[in-house]
């Protein structure tokens, strides 16, 4: 089922906010909804590749959706939302500004859907634009998110105490989490990848050491019940967040020592620093060399 999982996943991740599929292969796409906590669901693509996991908050007060997934797919992400209440988005918080976290901005926000995010994200968004098959194309008002924030902000809503927090130079450098205490969940967005090498973002101001301190600072934010949903792969928990970063630590030091030996970029790669982490960690989009040169990278700036 993991390598089914990964081999859904191995499209594309970063930059992209729609994916060419045929008609047949687009049918196949679906989401599915699992309640986390009371009132708090992660919805999550099956069948293909259908961008990040989606949380939703739903009580009282209103409905707070976490990201938004990527066209084609506005109709399939309504009916799985539909599933759980009828009710309208009120705020959507974009988690970073890759395409599969925020392809329907423009929709949700022509809504009357209030966006919130990092402000980096929405500086982001008015200088480079929005993600698009061809590149990139110009931000509509409507995808802009009207909230912002420096370093955390809270919602009061639906019995929860929702803490949005900042993480720099992470996996992008407009990274937010965000934490429900009452509830005991937290959405990490790409700050983590379940079961998956990550994606670190250097062109939008990510950074190794700083995906690795802000996973840390998740975990600290947990305990053992914690359910964490990740920007991808299955609902996860502290045990399985500290298992990515130690990884990442471990080929964090493996590939420095290399680094610091003067090795080139392909002679690391020829070595294979990280084939002890292949069968489980490798897939489509971050294979094991793609994680060796990405980790190179990073550490040779």
């Amino acid at each position: 089922m993991k390598k089914l999982n990964k081999l859904l996943l191995s499209t594309l991740l970063a930059t992209a906010s729609t994916s060419i599929f045929s008609a047949q292969e687009e049918d196949k796409r679906d989401f599915v909804t699992t309640e986390v906590a009371p009132n708090i669901y992660m919805i999550s693509g099956v069948g293909g590749f259908t961008g990040g996991n989606i949380g939703l908050s739903i009580g009282d007060d209103g409905v707070v959706m976490i990201d938004d997934s990527m066209p084609p797919l506005l109709d399939k992400m309504k009916a799985a939302i539909k599933k759980v209440t009828d009710s309208p988005i009120d705020f959507l918080v974009n988690t970073h500004v890759h395409g599969d976290h925020i392809g329907h901005n423009h929709q949700m926000g022509k809504n009357g859907t209030r966006i919130v995010a990092h402000e980096n994200l929405r500086l982001n968004m008015l200088e480079k634009g929005m993600p698009a098959p061809k590149g990139k194309v110009k931000a509509t008002k409507e995808s802009l998110p009207v909230i912002t924030f420096s370093h955390s902000m809270n919602f009061h809503l639906n019995g929860e105490d929702a803490r949005i927090i900042h993480l720099p130079k992470a996996h992008t450098d407009g990274d937010a989490i965000i934490h429900f205490k009452q509830a005991n969940v937290i959405h990490a967005g790409d700050v983590f990848f379940n079961q998956l090498f990550p994606y670190i973002d250097y062109s939008n101001g990510g950074s190794i050491e700083g995906y690795i301190k802000g996973q840390q600072k998740i975990i600290k934010m947990s305990n053992d019940e914690t359910k964490i949903i990740p920007g991808h792969g299955k609902l996860s928990n502290k045990k399985e967040l500290k298992q990515a970063v130690d990884m990442l630590i471990d080929a964090h030091n493996l590939i420095k020592k290399m680094v610091s030996e003067n090795m080139s970029e392909d002679e690391v790669v020829k070595a294979n620093p990280l084939a002890k982490y292949h069968d489980q960690w490798n897939w489509g989009f971050i294979t094991t060399e793609k994680m060796t040169r990405q980790v190179y990278k990073g550490l040779s700036k």
